[in-house]
Parts: C-alpha cells; sequence; structure tokens
C-alpha cells in the first residue's frame, strides 16, 4: 500500500497504483477533510483505514467531481467514520444521480475484460453517495485552526469541477494531469469534457497562487506546469474551433496539436 506525503504541514496526498490516482487529507486541530475517496466500498473503506494511521480527527468529505474513481469511496469512507458531511458542487449530485449507474456499468465490464474480477465484484456492491453539503461558487470548510477553501472555477473536465486550496497547496482534481511526458490523456476529455470553457477554470486556478498543485492523476506540479496545459487547452479549442467553421480540415488540425495525436483526436472530437 502506499504512504502518506506530507506537501505542507498537515496536509497530505495518497497516490495509487490503481489508474494513478491521488487523494488528498488536510487535518486541522478539530476536524481533518479528505479529498477525493477512490472507486468503490472496498477502496473506500482502505482509505478510512489510512486516515485513521494519520489522525484521529472525525473527517468531512469533498468530491472534485462525480467520475467513479474520485466519488464511489465515498459511502464507505462516510459510513466508516459514522455518517460524515459530503461535499460537492450541486452538478456532481445531479452527474451521480442520472449517470452513477451507467459510469459503474462501464467500469465493471472494463475491469471484467481486463480480468479483474475482485474489482468487479466490489464495484458492483458498491452504493452511490449523495453529497450532502452542496454549493454553486464556493464552501468553506473549518477543520479549527485552519479553514480550506473548496471552489468551482467554471467548467472544464466536467461542469462540476471543484478545487480545495489549503494554503498554497491545491487539490486540482482532474482539471490537471500529469502524465509521463505530457500533461493530459484521451480519458481527461471524456463527454462531459468542456474545451472551450477549461482554459478559463485553469485561469482561476492559476489566481490562488499555488506553490503546489495536486492533480487527480500523476506527480505533483507547480504554476507553470498549469500554465502550460492551459495553454495547450487554449490552442486545442482554438483549433476545433477552426475545424467547425471549416477553415481547417482535421487532419490539419491534429498536425498543428500541441498534446500527442490521440489524446489531442479525443480533444478535438
Amino acid at each position: 500500500m502506499p504512504d502518506w506525503a506530507e506537501q505542507a504541514c498537515g496536509v497530505y496526498t495518497r497516490r495509487y497504483a490503481e489508474l494513478d490516482l491521488t487523494v488528498g487529507l488536510v487535518v486541522g486541530s478539530q476536524r481533518c477533510l479528505i479529498v477525493d475517496t477512490r472507486g468503490s466500498r472496498g477502496q473506500g473503506e482502505e482509505l478510512a483505514a489510512a486516515v485513521r494511521e494519520v489522525t484521529s480527527a472525525p473527517p468531512e468529505i469533498v468530491l472534485t467531481h462525480a467520475h467513479f474513481d474520485h466519488a464511489f469511496g465515498a459511502a464507505a469512507l462516510s459510513a466508516a467514520f459514522g455518517d460524515r458531511p459530503i461535499w460537492a458542487h450541486t452538478g456532481c449530485r445531479r452527474a451521480l444521480t442520472n449517470h452513477g449507474e451507467h459510469d459503474r456499468r462501464e467500469w465493471m465490464e472494463r475491469y471484467r475484460a481486463c480480468g479483474e474480477h475482485a474489482l468487479v465484484d466490489d464495484l458492483s456492491a458498491t452504493p452511490i453517495a449523495a453529497p450532502t453539503h452542496t454549493f454553486e461558487r464556493s464552501a468553506r470548510v473549518d477543520l479549527g485552526d485552519r479553514t480550506v477553501e473548496l471552489v468551482h472555477p467554471g467548467p472544464g473536465h466536467t461542469d462540476h469541477d471543484v478545487i480545495a486550496v489549503a494554503g498554497d497547496v491545491l487539490f486540482a482534481g482532474d482539471l490537471v494531469e500529469h502524465v509521463p511526458g505530457g500533461s493530459f490523456t484521451e480519458e481527461s476529455f471524456g463527454p462531459d469534457a468542456h474545451l472551450d470553457a477549461w482554459p478559463t477554470a485553469l485561469d482561476h486556478v492559476l489566481t490562488h497562487r499555488p506553490r503546489v498543485v495536486l492533480p487527480g492523476h500523476g506527480d505533483p506540479v507547480d504554476a507553470p506546469f498549469v500554465t502550460r496545459a492551459r495553454d495547450d487547452l487554449r490552442t486545442l479549442a482554438d483549433l476545433r474551433t477552426a475545424v467547425r467553421a471549416g477553415t481547417l480540415t482535421p487532419a490539419g488540425a491534429l498536425e498543428a496539436a500541441p498534446l500527442p495525436p490521440e489524446v489531442s483526436r479525443a480533444a478535438l472530437t
């Protein structure tokens, strides 16, 4: 199992080999905040035990978005501590209600095809918890001697992304990813992504002047990395606009795109 890595005093990350997912923990004098929950009942229970290794403070939970790998462990995690609050953007509740079961079936099929039958069974038995505390623009979670700001920076990876700001450390969810040699994957640009608006969301991330940005997947990054990712997204959005306007061919857009062909193709389509 992975260890906790301390990014600042009382601010931790735990990075899993499964989907290269990163979760967060911010510890205060009276409460702690868990950022994302992993993707199943068993994974949520494992995370609860890992949190207890660091602190006995009762937790609150925030979901950066509704995708299964970030949100489906919430029910088990909340229950492990006695039904704790789950924070999210209002759109996250809607997405879990409308698309949660589809997300579950899709990933069960993926795991089944890979022979990961234990994960299939775990995901099948996972209850999907709705957030208990929702907001439109921002909220503040009081942990006693410190406060974590939860902010919806606008649509990007989804229409309900949330960042969590703990001092100069910022948890970005999948608004930011860091893969070997690049900043995004094909999975980044799913059907609920908003390519045209995503650069503005990253502008909002940068206004917080973070020292460290924790992506939903991959290594920690800094503000210059986020700036480059924003510029790449803006270029992709401009290329897609040109293709739709008929002033550029799809092949020409792929040739001019700043990301690898398979990633750019997913973004442009």
